[in-house]
Protein backbone atom coordinates (compact mmCIF):
# COMPACT_ATOMS: atom_id res chain seq x y z
CA UNK A 1 0.00 0.00 0.00
CA UNK A 2 1.62 3.51 -0.99
CA UNK A 3 0.56 6.85 0.13
CA UNK A 4 1.17 9.49 -2.09
CA UNK A 5 1.91 13.06 -1.39
CA UNK A 6 0.55 15.24 -4.70
CA UNK A 7 1.39 18.66 -3.44
CA UNK A 8 2.67 20.88 -0.21
CA UNK A 9 -0.71 21.96 0.80
CA UNK A 10 -1.48 17.78 0.99
CA UNK A 11 1.82 17.49 2.41
CA UNK A 12 1.02 20.48 5.65
CA UNK A 13 -2.73 19.69 5.42
CA UNK A 14 -1.58 15.87 6.95
CA UNK A 15 0.39 17.62 9.81
CA UNK A 16 -1.87 20.33 10.93
CA UNK A 17 -2.40 18.28 14.47
CA UNK A 18 0.95 17.08 14.49
CA UNK A 19 2.73 20.66 14.04
CA UNK A 20 4.64 20.26 17.34
CA UNK A 21 6.28 17.47 16.46
CA UNK A 22 7.54 18.46 13.05
CA UNK A 23 8.91 20.90 14.85
CA UNK A 24 10.99 19.00 17.46
CA UNK A 25 11.99 16.47 14.46
CA UNK A 26 12.90 19.73 12.67
CA UNK A 27 15.22 20.95 15.63
CA UNK A 28 16.54 17.50 16.26
CA UNK A 29 17.39 17.07 13.08
CA UNK A 30 18.98 20.26 12.25
CA UNK A 31 20.99 20.68 15.61
CA UNK A 32 23.17 18.04 15.55
CA UNK A 33 26.37 16.87 13.46
CA UNK A 34 25.80 13.21 14.52
CA UNK A 35 23.12 11.11 11.90
CA UNK A 36 22.78 8.39 14.51
CA UNK A 37 22.35 10.39 17.24
CA UNK A 38 19.61 12.23 15.68
CA UNK A 39 18.01 9.24 14.38
CA UNK A 40 17.55 7.27 17.71
CA UNK A 41 16.47 10.89 19.44
CA UNK A 42 13.34 10.99 17.01
CA UNK A 43 12.40 7.56 17.87
CA UNK A 44 11.88 8.65 21.14
CA UNK A 45 9.47 11.03 19.98
CA UNK A 46 8.08 9.03 17.59
CA UNK A 47 6.82 5.88 19.73
CA UNK A 48 3.88 7.42 21.58
CA UNK A 49 2.32 8.09 18.17
CA UNK A 50 2.86 4.74 16.25
CA UNK A 51 3.93 1.03 16.78
CA UNK A 52 7.72 2.13 15.61
CA UNK A 53 10.74 0.19 17.29
CA UNK A 54 13.44 1.87 14.67
CA UNK A 55 14.48 3.84 12.28
CA UNK A 56 17.27 3.65 9.95
CA UNK A 57 18.63 5.98 6.95
CA UNK A 58 19.73 4.20 4.36
CA UNK A 59 21.80 5.70 1.36
CA UNK A 60 21.87 5.14 -2.26
CA UNK A 61 25.47 5.00 -3.78
CA UNK A 62 24.03 5.41 -7.15
CA UNK A 63 27.16 4.96 -9.30
CA UNK A 64 27.48 1.66 -7.71
CA UNK A 65 24.18 0.31 -7.12
CA UNK A 66 24.52 -0.19 -3.41
CA UNK A 67 22.97 0.52 -0.17
CA UNK A 68 24.11 1.05 3.01
CA UNK A 69 23.02 1.78 6.50
CA UNK A 70 23.92 5.21 7.47
CA UNK A 71 22.51 5.49 10.47
CA UNK A 72 20.10 3.45 12.90
CA UNK A 73 17.73 4.13 16.35
CA UNK A 74 15.76 1.84 18.57
CA UNK A 75 13.78 1.91 20.94
CA UNK A 76 14.70 0.17 24.45
CA UNK A 77 17.39 -2.95 23.38
CA UNK A 78 19.70 -1.65 20.82
CA UNK A 79 18.52 -2.40 17.29
CA UNK A 80 21.49 -4.57 15.30
CA UNK A 81 21.18 -3.96 11.36
CA UNK A 82 23.97 -5.31 8.34
CA UNK A 83 26.89 -2.78 7.97
CA UNK A 84 27.67 -4.19 4.95
CA UNK A 85 26.33 -2.79 1.79
CA UNK A 86 23.49 -4.06 -0.35
CA UNK A 87 24.40 -4.94 -4.17
CA UNK A 88 21.52 -4.41 -6.49
CA UNK A 89 21.69 -4.85 -10.45
CA UNK A 90 21.48 -2.32 -12.93
CA UNK A 91 17.50 -2.86 -12.96
CA UNK A 92 16.75 -3.14 -9.85
CA UNK A 93 18.16 0.46 -9.57
CA UNK A 94 16.42 1.69 -11.71
CA UNK A 95 13.13 0.70 -10.26
CA UNK A 96 14.12 1.46 -7.06
CA UNK A 97 14.92 4.91 -8.29
CA UNK A 98 11.57 5.46 -10.30
CA UNK A 99 9.73 4.21 -7.27
CA UNK A 100 11.60 7.02 -4.93
CA UNK A 101 10.81 9.92 -7.27
CA UNK A 102 7.53 9.19 -6.97
CA UNK A 103 7.46 10.64 -3.18
CA UNK A 104 5.64 7.80 -1.74
CA UNK A 105 5.39 6.00 1.50
CA UNK A 106 4.98 2.39 1.43
CA UNK A 107 4.08 -0.21 4.02
CA UNK A 108 5.00 -4.24 3.95
CA UNK A 109 5.87 -7.29 5.77
CA UNK A 110 10.25 -6.43 6.84
CA UNK A 111 12.54 -9.81 6.18
CA UNK A 112 11.48 -9.80 2.37
CA UNK A 113 15.08 -10.25 0.03
CA UNK A 114 14.73 -8.73 -3.11
CA UNK A 115 12.74 -7.04 -4.89
CA UNK A 116 9.21 -8.49 -5.13
CA UNK A 117 6.34 -7.19 -4.82
CA UNK A 118 7.96 -3.80 -4.80
CA UNK A 119 11.01 -2.38 -5.34
CA UNK A 120 11.07 -0.43 -1.95
CA UNK A 121 11.23 -4.04 -0.62
CA UNK A 122 15.36 -4.19 -1.87
CA UNK A 123 15.24 -1.10 0.62
CA UNK A 124 14.33 -3.94 3.79
CA UNK A 125 17.19 -5.04 5.79
CA UNK A 126 17.59 -8.73 6.08
CA UNK A 127 16.94 -10.04 9.25
CA UNK A 128 14.52 -8.16 10.70
CA UNK A 129 10.77 -9.57 10.68
CA UNK A 130 7.23 -7.55 11.62
CA UNK A 131 5.44 -4.47 9.21
CA UNK A 132 7.31 -1.49 7.95
CA UNK A 133 7.52 1.78 7.07
CA UNK A 134 9.38 3.12 3.88
CA UNK A 135 10.18 6.49 2.23
CA UNK A 136 12.45 7.98 -0.23
CA UNK A 137 14.74 11.03 0.89
CA UNK A 138 15.06 12.84 -2.43
CA UNK A 139 16.79 16.36 -2.32
CA UNK A 140 16.92 18.89 -4.83
CA UNK A 141 20.55 17.08 -6.33
CA UNK A 142 18.65 14.02 -6.47
CA UNK A 143 17.93 10.50 -5.02
CA UNK A 144 19.69 10.54 -1.79
CA UNK A 145 18.20 7.33 0.19
CA UNK A 146 15.16 6.12 1.62
CA UNK A 147 13.91 5.84 5.25
CA UNK A 148 13.07 2.50 7.20
CA UNK A 149 10.64 2.35 10.09
CA UNK A 150 10.56 -0.91 11.75
CA UNK A 151 7.28 -2.25 14.18
CA UNK A 152 7.70 -3.84 16.79
CA UNK A 153 6.91 -7.75 17.09
CA UNK A 154 3.22 -8.05 15.92
CA UNK A 155 2.63 -4.90 15.42
CA UNK A 156 0.98 -3.26 12.15
CA UNK A 157 1.35 0.15 10.90
CA UNK A 158 -2.26 2.13 9.88
CA UNK A 159 -2.88 4.79 7.17
CA UNK A 160 -2.59 7.28 10.18
CA UNK A 161 1.13 6.37 10.72
CA UNK A 162 2.07 6.38 6.79
CA UNK A 163 0.85 10.24 7.25
CA UNK A 164 2.90 10.74 10.48
CA UNK A 165 6.24 9.46 8.76
CA UNK A 166 4.94 11.22 5.44
CA UNK A 167 6.27 14.79 6.68
CA UNK A 168 9.22 13.69 8.25
CA UNK A 169 11.14 12.89 5.03
CA UNK A 170 12.29 16.39 4.23
CA UNK A 171 14.02 16.95 7.68
CA UNK A 172 15.33 13.96 7.29
CA UNK A 173 16.60 14.99 3.80
CA UNK A 174 18.48 17.62 5.31
CA UNK A 175 19.45 15.95 7.89
CA UNK A 176 21.48 13.51 5.81
CA UNK A 177 22.55 16.31 3.26
CA UNK A 178 24.30 18.29 6.53
CA UNK A 179 25.93 14.97 7.43
CA UNK A 180 27.64 14.48 4.14
CA UNK A 181 28.77 18.18 4.47
CA UNK A 182 30.31 17.74 7.63
CA UNK A 183 32.30 14.87 6.77
CA UNK A 184 33.83 16.29 3.55
CA UNK A 185 34.25 19.25 5.86
CA UNK A 186 36.14 17.16 8.32
CA UNK A 187 38.11 15.40 5.75
CA UNK A 188 39.32 18.52 3.89
CA UNK A 189 40.79 20.09 7.43
CA UNK A 190 42.59 17.06 7.80
CA UNK A 191 43.72 16.83 4.42
CA UNK A 192 45.28 20.98 4.49
CA UNK A 193 46.61 20.29 8.47
CA UNK A 194 48.64 16.98 6.85
CA UNK A 195 50.01 18.86 3.92
CA UNK A 196 50.56 21.54 6.12
CA UNK A 197 52.68 19.44 8.39
CA UNK A 198 54.74 17.94 5.39
CA UNK A 199 55.44 21.37 4.32
CA UNK A 200 56.98 22.04 7.80
CA UNK A 201 59.21 18.93 7.50
CA UNK A 202 60.24 19.62 4.70
CA UNK A 203 61.63 23.46 5.58
CA UNK A 204 63.01 21.87 8.50
CA UNK A 205 60.94 23.54 10.91
CA UNK A 206 59.98 21.41 13.88
CA UNK A 207 56.45 21.49 15.98
CA UNK A 208 56.17 23.73 18.97
CA UNK A 209 55.53 21.41 21.92
CA UNK A 210 51.95 22.51 23.86
CA UNK A 211 52.02 23.01 27.38
CA UNK A 212 51.29 19.78 29.30
CA UNK A 213 49.41 21.68 32.47
CA UNK A 214 50.02 19.28 35.47
CA UNK A 215 52.70 17.15 34.29
CA UNK A 216 54.35 18.01 37.99
CA UNK A 217 51.45 17.07 39.91
CA UNK A 218 47.85 15.02 38.44
CA UNK A 219 49.54 13.68 35.45
CA UNK A 220 52.68 13.13 36.86
CA UNK A 221 52.39 9.17 36.21
CA UNK A 222 50.64 9.70 32.78
CA UNK A 223 53.95 12.25 32.28
CA UNK A 224 56.06 9.54 33.75
CA UNK A 225 55.15 6.53 31.35
CA UNK A 226 55.07 9.17 28.66
CA UNK A 227 58.94 9.82 29.01
CA UNK A 228 59.60 6.13 28.93
CA UNK A 229 57.70 5.14 26.42
CA UNK A 230 58.94 8.43 23.40
CA UNK A 231 62.34 6.60 23.62
CA UNK A 232 61.17 3.45 21.47
CA UNK A 233 58.47 3.24 18.44
CA UNK A 234 56.18 0.96 20.17
CA UNK A 235 52.38 1.30 19.69
CA UNK A 236 50.55 3.32 22.61
CA UNK A 237 47.04 2.96 23.59
CA UNK A 238 45.75 5.85 25.28
CA UNK A 239 42.61 4.91 27.20
CA UNK A 240 40.19 7.81 28.88
CA UNK A 241 36.95 9.85 29.29
CA UNK A 242 35.89 12.20 26.24
CA UNK A 243 37.15 16.02 26.71
CA UNK A 244 40.15 14.42 28.97
CA UNK A 245 43.14 15.18 26.36
CA UNK A 246 43.99 12.39 25.21
CA UNK A 247 45.29 14.01 21.59
CA UNK A 248 47.16 16.38 23.70
CA UNK A 249 49.02 13.54 25.44
CA UNK A 250 49.47 11.98 21.96
CA UNK A 251 51.31 14.87 20.98
CA UNK A 252 53.50 14.95 23.88
CA UNK A 253 54.77 11.49 22.96
CA UNK A 254 55.46 12.15 19.38
CA UNK A 255 57.51 15.54 20.58
CA UNK A 256 59.46 13.70 22.91
CA UNK A 257 60.25 10.82 20.39
CA UNK A 258 63.07 10.49 17.53
CA UNK A 259 60.35 11.79 15.21
CA UNK A 260 59.98 14.95 16.22
CA UNK A 261 60.95 16.37 13.12
CA UNK A 262 58.02 14.41 11.07
CA UNK A 263 54.20 15.12 10.71
CA UNK A 264 51.73 14.50 13.46
CA UNK A 265 48.83 13.36 11.74
CA UNK A 266 44.94 13.00 13.57
CA UNK A 267 42.40 10.79 12.41
CA UNK A 268 38.95 10.90 13.73
CA UNK A 269 37.76 6.56 13.20
CA UNK A 270 34.86 7.48 13.87
CA UNK A 271 34.23 10.31 11.43
CA UNK A 272 35.21 7.88 8.06
CA UNK A 273 31.89 6.37 6.57
CA UNK A 274 32.57 2.54 6.22
CA UNK A 275 33.14 2.66 2.46
CA UNK A 276 35.48 5.04 2.75
CA UNK A 277 37.74 4.14 5.35
CA UNK A 278 40.12 2.17 2.54
CA UNK A 279 40.90 5.23 0.59
CA UNK A 280 41.02 7.56 3.84
CA UNK A 281 43.49 5.33 5.54
CA UNK A 282 45.37 4.03 2.73
CA UNK A 283 45.04 5.77 -0.67
CA UNK A 284 44.09 4.85 -4.10
CA UNK A 285 44.92 5.46 -7.71
CA UNK A 286 43.19 7.40 -10.37
CA UNK A 287 40.47 5.79 -11.62
CA UNK A 288 40.34 2.81 -9.16
CA UNK A 289 36.91 3.91 -8.45
CA UNK A 290 34.12 6.28 -9.77
CA UNK A 291 35.02 9.58 -8.52
CA UNK A 292 38.68 8.90 -8.56
CA UNK A 293 39.84 11.52 -10.37
CA UNK A 294 43.54 12.00 -8.77
CA UNK A 295 45.89 9.78 -7.23
CA UNK A 296 45.48 10.36 -3.13
CA UNK A 297 47.83 9.78 -0.79
CA UNK A 298 46.59 8.20 2.00
CA UNK A 299 47.11 9.08 5.95
CA UNK A 300 49.28 6.31 6.40
CA UNK A 301 51.75 7.51 3.48
CA UNK A 302 50.90 11.28 5.04
CA UNK A 303 52.51 10.08 8.22
CA UNK A 304 55.68 8.57 7.01
CA UNK A 305 58.68 9.26 9.09
CA UNK A 306 56.04 10.66 11.77
CA UNK A 307 53.13 9.65 14.13
CA UNK A 308 49.37 8.49 12.91
CA UNK A 309 47.02 9.42 15.87
CA UNK A 310 44.11 7.59 15.80
CA UNK A 311 41.11 8.46 17.65
CA UNK A 312 38.54 6.54 18.55
CA UNK A 313 39.89 3.40 17.08
CA UNK A 314 36.91 1.45 19.11
CA UNK A 315 34.42 2.66 16.20
CA UNK A 316 36.45 1.06 13.64
CA UNK A 317 33.98 -1.44 11.70
CA UNK A 318 35.36 -4.94 12.03
CA UNK A 319 36.57 -5.06 7.92
CA UNK A 320 38.15 -2.27 8.73
CA UNK A 321 40.52 -3.75 11.59
CA UNK A 322 41.34 -6.48 9.76
CA UNK A 323 42.81 -4.41 7.03
CA UNK A 324 43.98 -2.17 9.82
CA UNK A 325 45.93 -4.75 11.42
CA UNK A 326 47.17 -6.01 8.17
CA UNK A 327 49.32 -2.87 8.03
CA UNK A 328 50.58 -2.64 11.53
CA UNK A 329 52.02 -6.38 11.08
CA UNK A 330 53.84 -5.77 7.80
CA UNK A 331 54.51 -2.29 7.38
CA UNK A 332 53.34 -1.73 4.21
CA UNK A 333 50.45 -1.27 2.25
CA UNK A 334 48.61 -1.20 -1.18
CA UNK A 335 46.35 1.74 -2.55
CA UNK A 336 43.16 1.19 -3.90
CA UNK A 337 43.71 0.02 -7.64
CA UNK A 338 47.32 -0.14 -7.03
CA UNK A 339 49.61 -2.85 -7.46
CA UNK A 340 52.52 -2.17 -5.72
CA UNK A 341 53.68 -2.20 -2.12
CA UNK A 342 54.72 0.89 -0.43
CA UNK A 343 56.82 0.49 2.79
CA UNK A 344 55.39 3.15 5.35
CA UNK A 345 57.52 3.97 8.48
CA UNK A 346 54.50 5.02 10.79
CA UNK A 347 54.50 4.93 14.49
CA UNK A 348 50.83 4.33 15.48
CA UNK A 349 49.34 6.22 18.47
CA UNK A 350 45.42 5.01 19.32
CA UNK A 351 42.73 6.47 21.85
CA UNK A 352 39.44 5.26 23.07
CA UNK A 353 36.83 6.43 25.41
CA UNK A 354 35.38 2.97 25.09
CA UNK A 355 36.14 -0.54 27.09
CA UNK A 356 38.08 -1.95 24.56
CA UNK A 357 38.24 -5.12 26.84
CA UNK A 358 34.28 -5.74 27.02
CA UNK A 359 34.15 -5.32 23.66
CA UNK A 360 36.79 -8.18 22.78
CA UNK A 361 35.03 -10.23 24.86
CA UNK A 362 31.99 -9.43 23.09
CA UNK A 363 33.28 -10.05 19.50
CA UNK A 364 32.95 -6.08 18.51
CA UNK A 365 37.04 -5.83 18.72
CA UNK A 366 39.24 -8.02 17.29
CA UNK A 367 41.38 -9.59 19.96
CA UNK A 368 44.46 -9.89 17.82
CA UNK A 369 44.32 -6.13 16.96
CA UNK A 370 44.29 -5.21 20.47
CA UNK A 371 47.28 -6.90 21.21
CA UNK A 372 48.73 -5.15 18.79
CA UNK A 373 48.14 -1.91 19.97
CA UNK A 374 47.62 -2.11 23.51
CA UNK A 375 51.45 -2.94 23.60
CA UNK A 376 51.81 -0.05 26.11
CA UNK A 377 48.56 1.85 27.56
CA UNK A 378 48.79 4.85 29.39
CA UNK A 379 45.18 5.45 31.04
CA UNK A 380 44.45 9.42 31.26
CA UNK A 381 42.44 9.95 34.72
CA UNK A 382 39.36 12.43 34.38
CA UNK A 383 39.88 15.85 35.92
CA UNK A 384 37.40 15.13 38.68
CA UNK A 385 40.13 12.79 39.69
CA UNK A 386 42.66 15.48 39.88
CA UNK A 387 41.56 18.37 41.19
CA UNK A 388 45.28 20.10 42.01
CA UNK A 389 44.98 21.13 38.30
CA UNK A 390 42.19 22.49 38.13
CA UNK A 391 43.67 26.00 39.40
CA UNK A 392 46.32 25.74 36.92
CA UNK A 393 43.94 24.98 34.07
CA UNK A 394 41.67 27.69 34.75
CA UNK A 395 44.17 30.51 34.96
CA UNK A 396 45.74 29.31 31.45
CA UNK A 397 42.38 29.33 29.68
CA UNK A 398 41.47 32.41 30.86
CA UNK A 399 44.92 33.84 29.64
CA UNK A 400 44.25 32.18 26.45
CA UNK A 401 40.41 33.52 26.31
CA UNK A 402 41.59 36.51 26.67
CA UNK A 403 44.06 37.08 24.12
CA UNK A 404 41.18 35.35 21.50
CA UNK A 405 38.65 37.54 22.11
CA UNK A 406 40.46 40.58 22.07
CA UNK A 407 39.40 41.36 26.48
CA UNK A 408 41.62 41.78 29.16
CA UNK A 409 43.27 38.99 31.23
CA UNK A 410 41.32 38.51 34.35
CA UNK A 411 42.29 35.50 36.89
CA UNK A 412 39.69 33.59 38.86
CA UNK A 413 39.08 34.63 41.75
CA UNK A 414 39.49 32.85 44.86
CA UNK A 415 35.63 32.21 45.12
CA UNK A 416 35.91 31.37 41.79
CA UNK A 417 38.25 28.86 42.40
CA UNK A 418 36.32 27.34 44.61
CA UNK A 419 33.38 26.64 42.43
CA UNK A 420 35.47 25.41 39.99
CA UNK A 421 37.42 23.14 42.03
CA UNK A 422 34.15 21.28 43.74
CA UNK A 423 32.41 20.88 39.82
CA UNK A 424 31.91 17.58 38.73
CA UNK A 425 33.31 18.11 35.28
CA UNK A 426 31.84 15.34 33.59
CA UNK A 427 33.07 17.07 29.91
CA UNK A 428 36.64 16.99 32.01
CA UNK A 429 39.22 19.50 30.44
CA UNK A 430 37.23 20.52 27.50
CA UNK A 431 34.36 21.17 29.16
CA UNK A 432 36.21 23.94 31.40
CA UNK A 433 37.72 25.76 28.99
CA UNK A 434 34.37 26.05 27.27
CA UNK A 435 33.26 27.39 30.58
CA UNK A 436 36.15 29.81 31.27
CA UNK A 437 35.44 31.07 27.49
CA UNK A 438 31.70 31.72 28.86
CA UNK A 439 32.76 33.20 31.96
CA UNK A 440 34.93 35.33 30.01
CA UNK A 441 32.38 37.04 27.84
CA UNK A 442 29.79 37.14 30.16
CA UNK A 443 32.11 39.20 32.60
CA UNK A 444 32.68 41.38 29.60
CA UNK A 445 36.14 41.87 30.42
CA UNK A 446 36.07 43.45 33.53
CA UNK A 447 35.95 39.88 35.49
CA UNK A 448 35.44 36.37 35.14
CA UNK A 449 31.47 35.30 35.33
CA UNK A 450 32.29 31.79 36.50
CA UNK A 451 29.00 31.14 38.79
CA UNK A 452 26.69 32.15 35.88
CA UNK A 453 28.78 30.40 33.33
CA UNK A 454 28.21 27.20 35.97
CA UNK A 455 24.75 28.10 36.04
CA UNK A 456 25.20 27.93 39.79
CA UNK A 457 24.67 32.45 39.70
CA UNK A 458 21.44 32.09 42.07
CA UNK A 459 19.53 30.10 39.71
CA UNK A 460 16.08 29.15 41.57
CA UNK A 461 16.25 25.11 42.00
CA UNK A 462 14.00 22.74 40.41
CA UNK A 463 11.34 21.54 42.12
CA UNK A 464 9.46 17.92 41.93
CA UNK A 465 6.07 18.09 41.17
CA UNK A 466 3.32 18.34 44.20
CA UNK A 467 1.91 15.01 43.33
CA UNK A 468 5.31 14.04 44.63
CA UNK A 469 4.93 15.43 47.99
CA UNK A 470 3.06 12.97 49.50
CA UNK A 471 5.77 9.85 48.84
CA UNK A 472 9.10 11.39 50.17
CA UNK A 473 12.31 9.02 49.25
CA UNK A 474 12.90 7.24 52.01
CA UNK A 475 17.36 6.15 52.59
CA UNK A 476 18.10 2.58 53.48
CA UNK A 477 19.03 3.01 57.23
CA UNK A 478 15.03 3.79 57.50
CA UNK A 479 15.26 7.63 57.43
CA UNK A 480 14.65 10.55 54.93
CA UNK A 481 16.95 10.61 52.03
CA UNK A 482 18.82 14.04 51.55
CA UNK A 483 17.31 16.67 49.83
CA UNK A 484 19.58 16.61 46.97
CA UNK A 485 19.74 12.79 46.63
CA UNK A 486 15.86 12.94 46.23
CA UNK A 487 16.16 15.61 43.27
CA UNK A 488 18.73 13.86 42.21
CA UNK A 489 16.55 10.21 41.27
CA UNK A 490 13.54 12.15 40.73
CA UNK A 491 15.52 14.09 37.36
CA UNK A 492 17.41 10.84 36.89
CA UNK A 493 13.75 9.48 36.34
CA UNK A 494 12.63 12.53 33.69
CA UNK A 495 15.51 11.85 32.11
CA UNK A 496 15.08 8.39 31.63
CA UNK A 497 11.43 8.68 30.32
CA UNK A 498 12.79 10.79 28.17
CA UNK A 499 15.43 9.60 26.70
CA UNK A 500 18.15 12.07 27.91
CA UNK A 501 16.06 14.92 26.09
CA UNK A 502 15.91 18.39 28.43
CA UNK A 503 14.41 20.46 26.12
CA UNK A 504 11.30 20.48 23.54
CA UNK A 505 7.76 19.20 23.93
CA UNK A 506 8.88 15.97 25.03
CA UNK A 507 12.20 16.75 27.61
CA UNK A 508 12.32 16.29 30.98
CA UNK A 509 12.43 20.09 31.75
CA UNK A 510 8.64 19.97 30.35
CA UNK A 511 7.68 17.01 32.38
CA UNK A 512 8.74 18.52 35.62
CA UNK A 513 7.51 21.82 34.64
CA UNK A 514 10.98 23.81 35.02
CA UNK A 515 12.40 26.04 32.49
CA UNK A 516 15.04 24.08 30.78
CA UNK A 517 17.90 26.23 32.64
CA UNK A 518 17.23 25.80 35.49
CA UNK A 519 17.06 22.08 35.10
CA UNK A 520 20.38 22.34 33.48
CA UNK A 521 21.93 23.94 36.38
CA UNK A 522 20.69 21.60 38.65
CA UNK A 523 21.99 18.51 36.60
CA UNK A 524 25.56 20.22 36.66
CA UNK A 525 25.65 20.45 40.28
CA UNK A 526 24.11 17.26 41.46
CA UNK A 527 26.29 15.58 38.77
CA UNK A 528 23.50 14.06 36.78
CA UNK A 529 24.85 13.50 33.33
CA UNK A 530 22.21 13.18 30.53
CA UNK A 531 24.46 11.46 28.22
CA UNK A 532 23.85 7.63 29.53
CA UNK A 533 20.18 7.97 29.15
CA UNK A 534 20.39 8.48 25.51
CA UNK A 535 19.26 5.74 23.36
CA UNK A 536 22.27 4.40 20.93
CA UNK A 537 22.27 2.59 17.64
Amino acid sequence: MDFVRENRVYCWSMVDSSSDLLVAVWKEASRRNDLSASTAAIVGMLKDRMPVVALLVRELDIPRSRLHTLAVGGVGETVKTETVATNLSPSEMTRLLAWCQRGVVAQGAAGVEGPAGGPWRACLPAGTSGDALVGPLVSPAGVRGVLVALAGPGRRFAAAHASTLLPLLEPFTVALDNHHRVHELEALREAAEAERQSLLTRLGRTQRAEPIIGADAGLRPVMERVELVSKSDVPVLILGETGAGKEVIARAIHTRSARANGPFIRVNCGAIPPDLIDSQLFGHERGSFTGAVDTRRGWFERADGGTLFLDEIGDLSSAAQVRLLRVLQDGCLERIGGHELIKVDTRIVTATHRDLTAMVREGRFREDLWYRIAVFPVLLPPLRERREDIPRLARHFAERAALRFGLPVQAPSAEDMAALVSYPWPGNVRELAAVVDRAMILGDGERLEVAKALGIGGAPAATAPASHASQPHVAESGGLAPLDAAIRQHIEAALAATFGRIEGPYGAARLLKVNPHTLRARMRRLGVRWEQFRVRA
